[in-house]
């Protein structure tokens, strides 16, 4: 059995939703890499596509584990999330998911020993377990064989005590040695080489940790490397088999992953180290919300918020890439707003300025126009490609509203009409 999980990399697999309704890779592949494959129990309640259900019922739960994570684990991976503010953006499902891989890496680790219990830490948890040796391995190391001596050994005339063979002939050496040199060098002479000899030592030492300490050699370049890292625990190598692996395309899930440790496979099955995407950050108040659908900041509620790349790496490290010497696009930012008239907000009344201009501006996301709005967004399915709210204006060329979003504002070009 060790012999076949040695064969392949990954002995357990975590699958989340977006692999199983996508069937990327297949399950053919996925057997192929890996012993067992393991989910939990909602995430195939999640699939509602009949076709989907259909596939997944004949040709992978026969092959697919479900079980589902203790609390303890569960609570873990939330209390993560949180810390980490991908908290708010996790469904329940995608907890479990989390928290069934840090379950079965404990298992099959024997401990969470090469994982971290809160975001940014340096280094893991700690060293890995020492191996435990057989009950005959450790009889014979408290019971050591004795060894016979002979009779042919020599004896000692001073204390009457036995020496070994070796022992015997190495003192023969000496003697033979001492015997056969000639000259003596003097008590004096001996004293000054012995004294230069000692000034040599202490110069090499001094002059080898001075070297040591400014310049990197090829004796601690692995600690250079290791403080440049940041990680003050010593790193152990890779292992060749992964005991556990979750496999999703969910990015706050693996950013979650890839700061506790635990391992992250793409859909072609190579394992992830670093991470890439965007996030959305506030130029008002410099929040951070991965809600991409978000267009008013969640803490000053201001409609500052601004696409922003972000990475994460191996160690866990968040990091966020900003444009250097960015400025803010003022335009369209001063305008007169029309008087508010009583019924306007909720349709019975028609208000705004001059031609009813203003009677739809959304400045928050409290009103009940954008709200209403947000409704009317979800309702319509299926669109036309030449409809204004899906791609605006693709005849006179505003791109207001692109992407299909609420307009928030009057638009960049509200005081283009009065030149």
């Amino acid at each position: 059995m060790n012999n076949m999980d040695s064969q392949k990399p990954v002995h357990t697999i975590v699958l989340d939703a977006g692999a199983i309704i996508k069937n990327q890779p297949p399950v053919s592949t996925l057997l192929n890499q890996c012993e067992s494959l393991v989910t939990v129990p909602a995430i195939i309640s999640e699939i509602k596509d009949t076709t989907t259900r259909a596939r997944v019922q004949t040709t992978l739960l026969p092959f697919l584990t479900l079980r589902s994570p203790k609390p303890s684990s569960v609570k873990f991976i939330a209390d993560f999330a949180r810390r980490t503010g991908d908290g708010a953006v996790l469904s329940r499902p995608d907890v479990d998911i989390i928290a069934l891989a840090y379950e079965i890496e404990c298992e099959r680790n024997g401990g969470d020993w090469r994982l971290r219990r809160v975001p940014g830490q340096k280094g893991l948890n700690g060293a890995p377990p020492a191996k435990t040796n057989s009950p005959e391995e450790q009889s014979a190391q408290s019971n050591p064989p004795t060894i016979p001596a002979s009779e042919d050994e020599p004896t000692a005339a001073s204390n009457g005590t036995e020496l070994p063979a070796d022992v015997a002939a190495v003192s023969e050496t000496v003697e033979n040695l001492e015997i056969d040199t000639g000259d003596e060098i003097p008590e004096a002479e001996q004293t000054g080489t012995k004294h230069d000899s000692a000034l040599n030592s202490e110069d090499s030492h001094e002059a080898s940790d001075a070297e040591s300490d400014g310049w990197i050699t090829p004796s601690n370049l692995k600690k250079k490397q290791a403080e440049d890292a940041g990680s003050s625990a010593i790193q152990s190598p890779e292992p060749k088999t992964m005991q556990v692996a979750v496999m999703t395309t969910d990015f706050a899930m693996q950013n979650v992953i890839l700061q506790i440790n635990l391992n992250l496979l793409s859909p072609s099955l190579n394992r992830v180290k670093h991470l890439k995407t965007f996030v959305l950050r506030c130029h008002a108040c410099f929040q951070v919300t991965k809600d991409m659908t978000k267009q008013f900041c969640p803490r000053c509620g201001q409609s500052a918020l601004t696409r922003v790349s972000c990475s994460t790496n191996a160690n866990g490290e968040f990091k966020l890439h900003l444009k250097k010497n960015m400025q803010w696009n003022q335009r369209g930012n001063k305008y007169s707003i029309p008087k508010p008239v009583a019924g306007s907000s909720n349709g019975k009344v028609r208000g705004g300025g001059k031609d009813g201009w203003g009677n739809e501006l959304i400045l928050a996301e409290d009103q009940k126009e954008y709200q209403r709005a947000m409704q009317d967004e979800k309702r319509v399915k299926a669109r036309d490609l030449m409809d204004e709210d899906y791609l605006p204006s693709i005849l006179t060329g505003d791109r207001g509203r692109a992407g299909g979003r609420v307009k928030v504002g009057a638009g960049r070009n509200v005081n283009s009409k009065k030149r």
